[in-house]
Parts: structure tokens; C-alpha cells; sequence
């Protein structure tokens, strides 16, 4: 099984890049995210694998990025969602912010994917509320920048993490002090302090209105 290619990039399109690996061809499907790393990269890129065996085929799946791996394999895993509907949304939201819709259980910029309804991204929010908690914390913020299109800055990111952190210090879950505290993100906005995330987290998490 091929878990990581490195070669030169060849050609590219819409969904797949062809990896030229000491002169064989391999056909890889990815999202746009990774591709546009691929081709800014320029002459040699390295993609870590996914590869799905059928009957009738063996396709490649690639990816620039670790977390966006294992967001496609976490994707994967929601009824409905195969490879290339996974691959829609990893072109449509980062894994920071699928992170933080799924955390805070907003399912409504998930739906921008193409071949995603309300009903299959409500699905992914309610099967992967409880799965997230392994995943790399990033900015819980980030919900923001589906609609409003700005980044979250490295101050973001730390500050929601340390606030994470505490609460999970303080004895609570890890998954509930994540959902907590990107709620609070989004209400407070990017620029929240942590004693604001966690104070504001300690509210929620105990009026219970966590959703």
C-alpha cells in the first residue's frame, strides 16, 4: 500500500495532480487546498497517501498537510460522506475550521461544500462532535472564516489553546472544553484574551447549554 509519494509534479487539474516518481506516473486525487500548495511549491512535491482499494479501481488520495489527512479519514468515516465529497469540503473549509464548526456544532458552512445538504453536514457535526478531541488544536476562531474570509492570527490559536487547556486542568473533558471555548471564540471574536475564553468557557460548560 503507498502511503507517501515524492516526486516531481507533472501536471495538475481540478481535483488530481499527476506525481512523476522516477519516471512512472501516478495519479493523485486531492483537494484544491492541496493542490495549490503543490503547484506554489513548484518542481518537487511530497504527498502523504491515502490509498482505497475496490474492486473495479485503486485510487490515490493525497495531501500536503497531516491534520487534512486525517480529516479525510475522519470524514470518511460519517455515512454519506465518500472520497470525494470529504475531498469538497477540504477544498471548501481548512481543518482548523472544520475543527471549530464541529466543536461549536455549527453546521451551516459546511453546507457550502459542493454535494453537502443540511441534512448529511448536520450528520457531520453530530458524529464527529466526539472525535475531534484527538485532533490538533488549532484556532477555535476560525468558524469566522468561512463567512467573513479573515485568518486568525498565532495569537488566536494560543490563546484558545491555553484556555482549553485550563479547563481541562480544572477536570473538565477534553471535548467539552473544546466546544466550549470555540463557542466562546465566536462570540467573542479573535482578539478574545484566555482569562476571557475561560472564564466565559466556565459558563457555559456549567449552564449546560453546550450544544
Amino acid at each position: 500500500m503507498i502511503a507517501k509519494l515524492t516526486g516531481r509534479l507533472d501536471s495538475s487539474g481540478a481535483d488530481w495532480l499527476i506525481v512523476d516518481v522516477n519516471g512512472v506516473g501516478y495519479m493523485v486525487f486531492a483537494s484544491a487546498r492541496t493542490i495549490a500548495e503543490a503547484i506554489a511549491a513548484g518542481g518537487t512535491v511530497s504527498l502523504l497517501i491515502e490509498t482505497h482499494v475496490r474492486e473495479d479501481h485503486i485510487h490515490l488520495y493525497g495531501f500536503v498537510r497531516t491534520a487534512e489527512r486525517d480529516w479525510f479519514r475522519l470524514l470518511t468515516t460519517v455515512q454519506g460522506v465518500g472520497a470525494k465529497v470529504a475531498l469538497a469540503i477540504l477544498s471548501t473549509l481548512s481543518g482548523d475550521e472544520l475543527t471549530a464548526c464541529v466543536a461549536a456544532g455549527d453546521a451551516l458552512p459546511i453546507i457550502r461544500a459542493p454535494g453537502v445538504g443540511k441534512k448529511l453536514a448536520g450528520r457531520i457535526v453530530s458524529e464527529l462532535k466526539d472525535k475531534i478531541g484527538d485532533m490538533a488544536l488549532g484556532a477555535m476562531a476560525p468558524a469566522r472564516a468561512p463567512t467573513g474570509g479573515t485568518n486568525v492570527g498565532d495569537g488566536a490559536d494560543k490563546a484558545s489553546a491555553d484556555a482549553v487547556s485550563a479547563l481541562v486542568n480544572l477536570g473538565y473533558g477534553r471535548t467539552e472544553a473544546f466546544s466550549a471555548v470555540a463557542q466562546v471564540a465566536q462570540r467573542l471574536g479573535a482578539d478574545a484574551p484566555v482569562e476571557a475564553l475561560i472564564r466565559d468557557g466556565l459558563t457555559e460548560l456549567g449552564s449546560g447549554e453546550l450544544r
